[in-house]
């Protein structure tokens, strides 16, 4: 079985054609790519957030192995829920889903699901996917969509992901899907933003969910870069750094409601 697109031809372009100029027009050439264990990347529309995104992974070496960490924006499916199909279609063409890495998964944390229905309409996860075709043709991925809510599950299933990681025995790249503060002005959600991306940097995922919490940060994927977080110092980061940062203004003009955009990578 395979994953059809959602979101194609409208958070990004619906043709190989298309899909590929805009890709190329995007991804900056001859950065020095260094390999991470994570990173946290935007997922709106390209015309906003493909800039940031393509910055960021430009400057990975990207593995054969990606497992990408989204939230789930509709509420629907498991509270994690794994891809059940053996490929997601993109206009590139098919990506293989590691199944390996997906059955040490399920095995290290039996509470994760193979689910479809979390994976359905959700685009956090999908728009990840074309940057990932472009930059590494032999990628397979193990999408993730996550719909809790608590800290204790981000120390539950980023232990168990370091785990099913260490098991595989080959380098996974684990990618967090997240846009950061939404629907605020340009200068408050660079203050906010500052303050969650300061608790990414320290590798502090419990103080990143906290501060999100209590200064209202609506940094969408907060859950998967906490687990994230966990998993990658677990496995031996040390340090993490922001790549890029913007704002749906830069797009639009609009200063005084945007959605903003951080790329990190965590190594």
């Amino acid at each position: 079985m395979i994953r059809q697109p959602a979101v194609a031809g409208q958070f990004y372009p619906g043709s190989a054609t298309a899909l590929r100029h805009e890709l190329e027009r995007l991804i900056p050439a001859a950065l020095v790519k260094r390999p991470v264990l994570g990173a946290i990347s935007p997922h709106a529309g390209y015309v906003y957030s493909g800039a940031t995104a393509a910055r960021l992974l430009a400057a990975i070496e990207i593995p054969p192995t990606v497992l990408i960490l989204g939230p789930n924006h509709h509420g629907r499916g498991a509270a994690a829920a794994l891809a059940p199909e053996d490929g997601w279609q993109t206009p590139l063409g098919t990506v293989p889903i590691n199944k390996q890495l997906a059955g040490l998964i399920q095995h290290q944390v039996p509470a994760v699901q193979l689910d479809s229905t979390a994976h359905m309409r959700e685009h956090s996860l999908e728009v990840q996917v074309p940057f990932l075709q472009q930059l590494q043709p032999d990628v397979s991925i193990v999408p993730l969509c996550l719909g809790f809510g608590d800290y204790a599950g981000c120390e539950l299933l980023g232990t168990g992901l370091a785990a099913a990681i260490r098991n595989f025995g080959a380098p996974v790249l684990m990618l967090a899907s997240s846009d950061m503060t939404h629907y605020e002005s340009a200068e408050s959600a660079k203050q906010k933003d500052a303050v969650a991306l300061g608790r990414v940097l320290e590798l502090d995922p419990h103080g990143l969910v906290e501060v999100c919490r209590a200064e209202r940060i609506s940094m969408c994927g907060v859950i998967p870069a906490a687990v994230m977080l966990v998993a990658a110092k677990l496995l031996g980061a040390t340090k993490a750094e922001v790549v890029d940062y913007t704002t749906s203004g830069a797009v639009t003009g609009d200063l005084q409601e945007v959605v903003a955009y951080a790329g990190v990578t965590v190594w």
